[in-house]
């Protein structure tokens, strides 16, 4: 088994990359993105819900308000 170094060793070019392709995306390419993840992981968010309900919450709360301030803008621009 290698070891946590090893690992990590050239994530930070992973990093940029991911930075990279997420400036590439639409708001519609991020969040079919974003729900294709929670149909994935939606067993082990269901077994995880009690404990991290609030977070998630707060959460989703954030990236309402963040689209809402998107949805401005773009009004604003036209």
């Amino acid at each position: 088994m290698r070891d946590l170094r090893s690992i990590r060793e050239g994530w930070d070019q992973v990093e940029i990359q991911e930075a990279r392709l997420l400036r590439q995306m639409s708001v519609q390419e991020s969040v079919g993105y974003l729900l294709a993840l929670y149909q994935a992981f939606e067993p082990q968010l269901q077994q995880t819900e009690a404990l991290y309900r609030a977070e998630r919450m707060a959460y989703l709360e954030e990236l309402q308000a963040r689209l809402l301030t998107l949805e401005k803008r773009r009004e604003q621009a036209h």
